[in-house]
């Protein structure tokens, strides 16, 4: 594991203990991006619990600090939500830093038209907003969480960023990784067997010349040569491409730079083993090494019977 020596001692499933490194703690007003931010934690790999009340905190990072545990990194989100119990987060943050957690708090906040706007355009309701008035809620939270404020590691004003600027901040600034990146997976799929639930992008390649009726080349996947050859053997594979590429060469560099993290292109034919593999494929073998893309590939249904 990355970071521990290389002699560490081993668990008694032969795995290296961990230990917690960080623990981030976000809380502030309500629509100030407190769901956007724990999401960026979450896409970075921290264990993220959202809504859990003050005195769980101090349980859940001694739960974290237990040997045997495998986690090194996790975030939580605590706010009004939690109604009478949020006032006992300050001690709570107390008494963690006392005790020597690795802990940071991360406050958020926005000026009250901002958060009014947020809430007209989502049409939620307050916590507090007891009468429905957003801007109530807004001024009785304003006056519960400067003790929280005064205590934070980091304060983000979140009135002139768009979720993908605080996605980008907080990457950079919180977890130390470059968010100019963009992961990029390209996943083949047989409609079959059903469609993928995950995908941004999905591209159907029936049309396209099917192996599968060639006994010598239905036991075999896209990934093989004479698959390929199969499918392109009247230029129709790269005839779809010279309209496919030029499509996400212009498509994902602008999710890259609107801030997305990772990106599904879903590729399906019938099986899932011979058109939409090929296709895939080659499209990773495209995309590797492009600059701000992280690229894999997933071939979800081509050790499927054919």
């Amino acid at each position: 594991m990355e970071g521990s020596p290389a002699n560490a001692a081993e668990n008694i499933d032969g795995t290296v203990p961990v230990e917690l490194i960080d623990f981030v703690v976000i809380t502030g007003f309500s629509g100030a991006g407190k769901s956007t931010a724990i999401g960026e934690f979450e896409d970075e790999g921290y264990f993220c619990v959202d809504n859990l009340p003050p005195e769980m905190i101090g349980s859940l990072a001694n739960l974290f600090s237990l040997e045997g545990s495998k986690v090194e990194r996790a975030a939580v989100v605590c706010d009004v939500r939690g109604r009478e119990l949020f006032s006992g987060l300050a001690k709570v943050i107390d008494d963690l830093k006392a005790a020597g957690m690795p802990l940071r708090m991360l406050f958020l906040e926005a000026d009250q038209q901002t958060l009014v706007t947020r809430y007209k355009e989502t049409r939620r309701r307050h916590p507090l907003a007891v009468s429905g008035s957003v801007a109530e809620g807004v001024v009785a939270e304003a006056g519960l969480l400067p003790p929280l404020r005064e205590r934070a590691d980091i304060v983000v004003d979140t009135g002139g960023l768009t979720a993908a600027s605080l996605r980008r901040r907080i990457g950079e600034e919180l977890i130390g990784v470059n968010s100019g990146r963009m992961a990029v997976t390209f996943e083949s799929f047989g409609f079959k067997h059903g469609p993928p639930r995950d995908a941004d992008l999905l591209f159907d390649v029936r049309f396209l010349p099917n192996p599968h009726y060639d006994p010598d080349l239905r036991p075999l996947t896209g990934r093989d040569q004479r698959v390929v050859d199969f499918i392109d053997s009247e230029g129709d594979l790269a005839e779809f491409f010279g309209v496919l590429h030029p499509f996400l060469d212009y498509l994902l560099p602008r999710y890259l730079a609107e801030g997305k993290n990772h990106m599904v292109v879903a590729v399906g034919c019938t099986g899932g083993r011979h058109r939409s593999v090929a296709t895939v494929e080659s499209l990773v073998k495209r995309y590797t090494g492009t600059e701000g893309l992280l690229v894999d590939a997933n071939h979800r249904d081509a050790d499927r019977q054919a």
